[in-house]
Parts: structure tokens; sequence; C-alpha cells
């Protein structure tokens, strides 16, 4: 079987994690590892010897013999990175997101398209298998219709200069949400503040209006004592909490909710004509094997490459969460107005 040649560029924080999960892929050689700082490419140089490293990301783009490149740099490069890597002829798994702006997504998906390559953007939380899971219970009806979600996306940093905490951050929740209600929101209002550096925002709260009556919730921080990774799901007949800090026991299910139950009468004209009675059943724990989420994302990428097959983070994904953070960037810099989804 012919290996799969790989150039990674970027290997700052997530960088070695891709070189490390490659590494150990039959289907895949990594052959060329690019940063610009010599420090990390002596850390690569220890941990993986076979590897040739560089300061010049020519190298790995100009080099013949690779098929694939990743790209992992900061995100204001990721556009330029991929678009020369594509007009290069090789395969893209872009992190997220795809880019900063509409107009750029959308030329990388067409040149993807025109050179039949593929383009992947790295959405690694909808490779979880708790959100997995967590989509086969709403598929299996388990939570009944969906009122609201909401998820807390908080620490103490990374404080960032390129970007700020909504494009760092919202990416995430937004790839998940779109995943597990199987649409984009239509309107997206946001507000936020910067208190470390002027002009970019540390923390930063959504509202994000889905079809159906839903709606969602973000809260984004960088200036936050504790460090959460939650999401909670209300639905009419259970409700779910995924925190993904708990690598034990990832979710929660909770039997509880509220039934409206009408007073035998005719008609009614008052409130208290309703009695509203809260239910209050027991919490479970639903089994999730628990496996490294850009493991799966990385045998993917390989798979997709092999057998033309499209990406289950597609660039087409990459495109429409832009699009997203893009109406979510707008309201923050319009004071909160409600802005449409393009």
């Amino acid at each position: 079987m012919k290996k799969i040649n790989l150039g990674i560029i970027g290997c700052g924080h997530w960088g070695p994690n891709y070189v490390r999960n490659f590494s150990t892929m039959p289907e895949a050689r990594v052959v060329w590892v690019s940063d610009l700082k010599e420090e990390r490419l002596t850390h690569i140089r220890q941990l993986f010897p076979g590897v040739k490293v560089s300061k010049d990301s020519n190298r790995v783009i100009n080099d013949d013999t690779i098929d694939a490149v990743v790209i992992a740099t900061p995100t204001v490069t990721h556009y330029k990175m991929a678009l020369r890597c594509l007009q290069a002829g090789k395969h893209v798994l872009v992190e997220k997101p795809m880019t900063t702006a509409i107009k750029e997504a959308e030329t990388l998906l067409s040149l993807a398209s025109r050179c039949k390559k593929t383009l992947m953007v790295g959405h690694t939380f909808t490779y979880n298998s708790a959100v997995q899971a967590i989509k086969e219970l709403i598929g299996q009806d388990k939570l009944g219709r969906l009122y609201y979600l909401y998820s807390s996306r908080t620490n103490l940093g990374p404080l960032r200069s390129d970007v700020n905490v909504l494009w760092d951050l919202a990416p995430h929740d937004v790839s998940v949400f779109s995943y597990l209600l199987g649409c984009l929101p239509v309107k997206v209002s946001a507000q936020g503040a910067s208190y470390l550096r002027k002009g970019i925002e540390d923390v930063v709260f959504i509202t994000l209006y889905f079809p159906r009556n839903i709606i969602a919730g973000i809260h984004l921080s960088w200036l936050n004592p504790r460090k959460v990774r939650e999401i909670t799901i209300v639905g009419n007949k259970k409700m779910l909490v995924f925190d993904d800090l708990n690598t034990a026991n990832p979710i929660y299910l909770y039997s509880k909710g509220v039934i409206r139950k009408q007073i035998s009468l005719p008609y009614y004209d008052t409130f208290g004509e309703f009695q509203y009675i809260i239910r209050d059943g027991d919490a479970t724990i639903p089994k999730v094997a628990m496996k490294e989420p850009l493991t799966a994302e990385c045998r993917h990428f390989l798979e997709c490459v092999m057998t033309r097959k499209e990406p289950h983070s597609s660039g087409r994904d990459g495109l429409n969460v832009v699009r997203v953070l893009a109406a979510i960037q707008s309201s923050l810099e319009d004071k909160g107005r409600l802005k449409e989804v393009r």
C-alpha cells in the first residue's frame, strides 16, 4: 500500500499533536515539519529524528513527493497557506477556523473543487466520541423536542494578539451545534468586551437563533478563574450535560422536565387555570468509549485522501462556520444588533 506523504506547517501548541498522531499510522509518513521558531523544530528533531524540518514552509509546499499538507499556523495565515498548498496540488487539512473572511473560504472551496483535492477543516469536536453519542441520542428522540442549547468555554488564557476570543474558541461550539442540529443558525447576536488588549475582545456572549424555534447561547472567555468546557442541551423529554473535562463520564442525562396539565374546565382565562408539574427524575450516565478525537480526525483525513470521499468536516462545513462567525463579529461590532447569517 502506498503511504501518503505528509507535510505539517506550524508546530506550536497543536502542530506536534498532528505529528504524533500521523506518525503512528501505517498508511501515512510525516516527511516534513515547518515552523518559524527554531526551538520548536529542535523539539521535533528530538522526538521524531526521521522527520525533516525547516523554517521555510516553501520546502514543504514545493516538494513534489508531498501528497498532503496539514496547516496548524496562526489563524490569520490559514487562507494564504491553504491557497498556496492547493495551488501546488496538495490535499489540505487546515485548522479551524478555515479563514477569517467568507470570500477567502469560498475561494479555497472553489479551488479545491477545481483541483479535485481534499479540503478538510479541523473541527475536532465533531470527531469527539461524546459529541457523536449526543448526536445519536438526539436522532433517537431521547431528549424529545429541543428547546435550547448552552455552552461555556472559559479559562484564564491563552491571550492571543492575532484574533479575539470569538475566532479562537467559537468555531468549536458553532461547528458542534450545527452538527448536532443538522442546520446553521439563521440569525445571531453578540456582545463582548476588551479588558486586556484594546480592540481584541477577551470575553464574548453569543446568542444563536436556529430553525424550529431553537435558541443557543455561548459564553467565551480568556479571563475566567475556571477552565470550563461544558455544553447543556434541554429538551421536553430529557436534559443533557456534556463536560469535556470529565474524561471518565463526559455525559450526564437527566430525566427532568416540566409537564403542563390543564385543569378539567371547558375553557381557561388565567394562568392559574394551568397546573405545572416539575418532573424530577434520575440522572443516568451513558457509556461512551472515549478515544482521542484528533486521532479519529487524522484517520478520516487519510481515508478521504485515499478514497476521494467528502470529509465529515469538509471545506463546505468550514465555509459555513466562517459565515456564522462573520455574522457574530458583525453583531459584536454593532453593539449586539441582530444579524442574519449569509
